[in-house]
């Protein structure tokens, strides 16, 4: 869907500045329980991988593999902000980290599918139920 609205990105210190088409919006986020994932903690949209465009920094980003180096995991040599992976499962589409984007928070979001990493459908022949469980998030009404 050519026609979904650029959304603008960085990371925390702004080396790394993108643009990003994300077709189904921010209507569905989700995270993983893979051991990387898990420690990272970051909330994700899909975007396909032509839809990214770097428009600052590209000569920051570093990357990082592991296990079966399928999955891109970018991330800015400057401050460390991961600001999106090129995905194992699909490697035509990015996950893209919300808390990137102008004025979006990981926090806006009430209910966050985890989507089961661990044992990663690329393993398991797409077997199994492909969500983990949920992350929620309650503001503290005295707040």
């Amino acid at each position: 869907m050519t026609d979904a609205p650029r959304l603008n990105g960085a990371c925390h210190c702004g080396a790394v500045r993108f643009t990003v088409r994300i077709p189904e919006g921010l209507d569905k986020p989700r995270r993983c329980n893979c051991s990387y994932c898990r420690m990272r903690g970051a909330v994700v949209v899909s975007a396909a991988f032509e839809d990214l465009i770097v428009t600052a920094g590209t000569e920051v980003l570093s990357l990082y593999q592991f296990n079966t180096k399928v999955a891109e995991h970018h991330f800015c040599s400057v401050c460390g902000i991961y600001t999106h992976h090129r995905r194992r499962s699909n490697p035509n589409q990015l996950g893209v980290n919300v808390a990137c984007f102008e004025g979006v928070s990981p926090f806006d979001f009430a209910c966050v599918p985890v989507y089961e990493g661990v044992q990663h459908p690329n393993d398991r022949n797409g077997g199994g139920d492909p969500i983990a469980g949920t992350l929620r998030y309650g503001a503290n009404p005295k707040a």
